[in-house]
């Protein structure tokens, strides 16, 4: 077999092909954020888009925060973000135009910011492998116990708020006759 005049680049791990499938479900929610004409399509764009980044924060092995994003981004706000919409029927039904007079000055400054940002990831001097999280349980049973005995009030104030605030949103959205 002939030898290559140049090396082949290394296989992908799998962690990196899950993260790559990630990010992909990412930025498809996303663009179907901005690019649906439809407000309530919108909202499911960005309830992919919550799960994606999600995603990223369980393949940085950050599961605690990952949960969290779950429970409170694609739960809670998602929840919010269709009840809103369905309250609004008009809109829900009705097409929207994703582009308007300020699309091009959008994508001049997306552009721009996106080079800048690119620049500053390729200056910062990353460190090649990171120092391993010592006693990571602990760190969350710890937060667990703080909800339960240290901010059990305050805890317990926020679920009877929004509760109420789940409640109030199905007086509104019911029918009157």
């Amino acid at each position: 077999m002939p030898e290559l005049p140049f090396p082949l680049p290394p296989l992908p791990t799998v962690q990196q092909l899950v993260f790559l499938a990630i990010a992909v479900l990412t930025i498809i929610g996303a663009l179907g954020v901005v690019l649906a004409q439809n407000l309530f399509h919108s909202a499911l764009g960005l309830v992919a888009a919550f799960f994606g980044a999600a995603g990223v924060f369980v393949v940085a092995e950050a599961e605690f925060i990952g949960v969290s994003q779950v429970l409170i981004y694609v739960g809670a706000i998602s929840t919010l973000i269709a009840f809103a919409i369905m309250l609004t029927r008009g809109m829900m039904f009705g097409a929207t135009s994703p582009r308007n007079r300020q699309s091009g000055t959008a994508a001049i400054i997306t552009a721009l910011i996106f080079v800048v940002l690119v620049g500053l990831l390729n200056a910062i001097p990353w460190p090649q492998v990171g120092e391993p999280i010592t006693n990571g349980e602990a760190i969350i049973a710890q937060l667990g116990s703080s909800f339960v005995n240290e901010y059990v009030l305050p805890f317990e104030l926020l679920a009877l708020l929004l509760l109420v605030a789940l409640a109030g949103a199905i007086v509104l959205a019911r029918d009157r006759k």
